[in-house]
């Protein structure tokens, strides 16, 4: 397996970036979206991202992207500039050698740099493997929400996790 690496978002990750979240959409509940969003919608959340100067983590193996990660403002209101939710997403045969904590690993450094004081991690209750990424890296439970949204004809509880950066 090719060396993975690291980089900044730049305009031409845009399909990979799509696909990606597309397989998440229509397969798994670690989305909520139900209908996947094409190139354009995807161009239009990360270039917001860019104009806010959010950090964004590309990785990449033998020139492919293969992950994703970003800290994005929690929510829209003044108050909350300072906390940042985290996204991460890896493409499907490059699940399970670690990529997860490399890529949050960087995502929690540069938002740091940023300014952010406090991620949000916020997770299906069900998705184990990514309840646990975050415990590796300090993030505890500060809330569980039961029957939160509803996918694939089931009620989802979300977990909502801290770290104070």
């Amino acid at each position: 397996m090719s060396e993975i690496s690291l980089r900044p978002f730049a305009w031409s990750d845009v399909p990979a970036i799509t696909a990606i979240y597309r397989h998440y959409v229509e397969t798994s509940t670690a989305t909520f979206d139900t209908e996947a969003p094409g190139e354009l919608k995807m161009a239009e959340k990360f270039g917001h991202m860019l104009e806010e100067r959010h950090p964004i983590v590309i990785a990449e193996r033998a020139g492919e992207l293969v992950g994703y990660a970003y800290a994005s403002t929690y929510r829209p209101r003044f108050a909350y500039r300072f906390t940042c939710e985290d996204s991460l997403y890896i493409r499907p045969d490059a699940t399970g050698a670690g990529l997860g904590r490399r890529l949050l690993s960087e995502l929690i450094t540069q938002s740091q740099a940023f300014g952010f004081k406090q991620m949000i991690g916020v997770i299906t209750a069900e998705s184990a493997a990514s309840i646990a990424l975050h415990e590796k890296f300090g993030f505890h439970t500060v809330g569980r929400h039961t029957a939160l949204g509803l996918k694939f004809d089931r009620w989802l509880d979300v977990v909502h996790m801290q770290k104070a950066l």
